[in-house]
């Protein structure tokens, strides 16, 4: 069975000019971007918990796996903002398993 193309992309190396709304902007013309959580939109920058500054990497999620390599086709090794960005299909991580002892 072939193995399907993920939805969701990491951006690597991002500016730490890069906002939210620039980074869904950039992924936009590429298809719809759509949320999976309730209070997340999956246009989203990682910021470091206690400065709240990007740490330069994050996510987008798309409606379709087309639309999701058409865009790291286009943007992977593009210059944005003055850096060069690396786009990659999101590897999926699962949680670990706790054996409860008693």
């Amino acid at each position: 069975m072939a193995k399907r193309f993920t939805t969701q992309l990491f951006v690597s190396r991002l500016s730490a000019y890069t906002t939210d709304q620039s980074l869904r902007q950039l992924f936009a013309p590429f298809g719809q971007i759509i949320e999976v959580c309730m209070l997340l939109f999956l246009a989203r920058l990682i910021r470091d918990q206690q400065t709240q500054r990007p740490k330069g990497f994050g996510f987008i999620t798309f409606e379709s796996e087309d639309d999701a390599q058409n865009a790291l086709k286009a943007l992977n090794g593009k210059i944005v903002n003055g850096r060069l960005i690396f786009v990659e299909a999101a590897k999926e991580v699962e949680a670990p398993i706790t054996i409860m002892k008693k």
